[in-house]
């Protein structure tokens, strides 16, 4: 089995034995015996073909549909994306969490993926109305994520950008708005809507860079 770790803030360092899954194009060097092959049915092609096939429709109605690569060897396997910031989040036994698909780099192979319907929360962000899922079916599953700069890492409850977002744990978010009259002539601070994540002790965690989308609000 791998496991992964951090090098260097901005490599992901994938070390042991057996298979694990990673974003198209991730590689940047090894050392070992590796072989990668394009993942065409999806992560779940171990739980049967027709249900993979389902799986792989879904992911490509929605959206979510992330070029992912079934990497298998042994050695030392290096990833990265665009020397993006790099971390690894352990998940329990059946504990979840929604990635921004942009963002996601890699996962054990004890991660079962899949898509999340989060309603109007991905409309306010431009993100559509699902988003991806990943739930741990194993003691030692990890999930890799990109960050643009260093991760904010917060506990809820909290309120966070809808544009700044990477992940989170427990209940999708809330809208919650900031809509007077004050919004109509520009006099608010810019902040007309954002994420509130009201389930306790579960974690966010965000990026200190905006993606160019979201809702407008006011008026210049």
């Amino acid at each position: 089995m791998f496991e992964f770790r951090v090098h260097q803030e901005v490599t992901c360092v994938a070390e042991g034995d057996g298979y694990f899954f990673s974003k198209l194009g991730a590689m940047v060097a090894y050392k070992g015996d590796f072989k990668a092959e394009k993942a065409l049915l999806g992560p779940s092609g171990e739980q049967g073909v027709l249900k993979s096939v389902m799986n792989l429709a879904v992911r490509k109605f929605t959206g979510e549909n992330i070029p992912l690569m079934k990497v298998t060897g042994s050695g030392v396997y290096y990833m990265a994306d665009l020397a993006k910031h790099i971390s690894v989040i352990t998940l329990q036994p059946k504990q979840s969490i929604c990635v921004e698909s942009e963002n996601l780099l890699a996962f054990t192979e004890d991660c079962k993926y899949g898509v999340r319907f989060i309603g109007i929360g991905g409309v306010a962000s431009q993100k559509g109305l699902f988003t991806s899922e990943l739930t741990a079916t194993g003691k030692k599953a990890q999930v890799i994520i990109t960050t643009d700069g260093n991760p904010i890492i917060l506990e809820s409850p909290c309120m966070v950008d809808p544009d700044a977002v990477i992940c989170w744990t427990g209940r999708d978010p809330s809208i919650k708005t900031d809509v007077s009259w004050k919004t109509f002539i520009g006099q608010t601070s810019g902040e007309s809507y954002c994420f509130e994540f009201n389930s306790p002790d579960e974690i966010v965690i965000v990026q200190p860079a905006e993606r160019p989308s979201g809702i407008k609000l006011s008026i210049d």
